[in-house]
């Protein structure tokens, strides 16, 4: 945040009192300095315990707590992760959910930054809405579960973002549609701004029960949210 706009805020902010120079200024850049840096702290704490636990990104913890609160994952699910790359939530999955005793598809563009790629993980790397991929996803198939952390490439302007995200989102619904087994659950990031509430509407359709949900691992200046729909019908 630059010098001009912290003064416009602090003429905004502060009105009727009166600004005493460059007084007001100071303690009003001190105040959010202090906000951004508990956002960072927040967010580096996250980053190290993943580091120190073995996880290669702290998005782990968001299906932690998505799945503590849902129960989407139990051991022996078959599961189908969608955007995995670099492999937080395969490694959790095969870690924590399933323990070693069901199987994961793994599924980005990118390979996975595992070294080694736990012994339940059947990994693919390619597009996963492409006619060849889809396929083979197919054949390994159908899944107790859909997890998808994946993201579109983004470009800062939100509207673009927020509609690439919306696309993401309904292909990972539409393989969804296909691949998960009765009663199975669904887990999927999307930008909040575009089509989350109809994609909501859409799962709820599909599902039991379905819900927006915002990890608290989840930076607070993220606009992410993930949808969830539970015991497909």
């Amino acid at each position: 945040m630059c010098e001009k706009q912290i003064r416009m805020i602090a003429s905004s902010t502060l009105s009727p009192i009166p600004m005493v120079g460059d007084a007001v200024f100071f303690l009003l850049f001190c105040y959010i300095s202090a906000m951004a840096n508990s956002r960072r702290d927040k967010a580096d704490s996250y980053t190290q315990r993943a580091h120190k636990e073995g996880y290669p990104a702290r998005s782990v913890y968001k299906l932690e707590e998505i799945n503590a609160k849902e129960k989407l994952i139990k051991p022996g699910d078959s599961v189908l992760d969608v955007g995995a790359a670099p492999g937080s939530w395969t490694l959790y999955t095969h870690r924590m959910l399933i323990k070693g005793k069901g199987r994961i598809v793994s599924c980005d563009l990118n390979p996975l930054s595992l070294d080694p790629v736990p012994p339940t993980v059947t990994e693919i790397t390619g597009d996963a809405f492409s006619k060849e991929i889809r396929a083979r996803l197919t054949e390994l198939g159908p899944y107790d579960a859909i997890i998808s952390d994946a993201a579109p490439m983004t470009t800062g302007n939100r509207t673009v973002d927020t509609t690439r995200s919306e696309g993401l989102a309904s292909e990972v619904v539409r393989l969804a549609e296909e691949q998960l087994k009765k009663g199975g659950n669904l887990v999927i990031k999307i930008f909040q701004g575009g089509g989350e509430q109809e994609i909501l509407r859409h799962m709820r359709e599909m599902f039991k029960k379905a819900k927006a949900f915002k990890p608290k691992a989840s930076r607070d200046d993220s606009f992410e949210i993930f949808l969830i729909g539970l015991e497909k019908k």
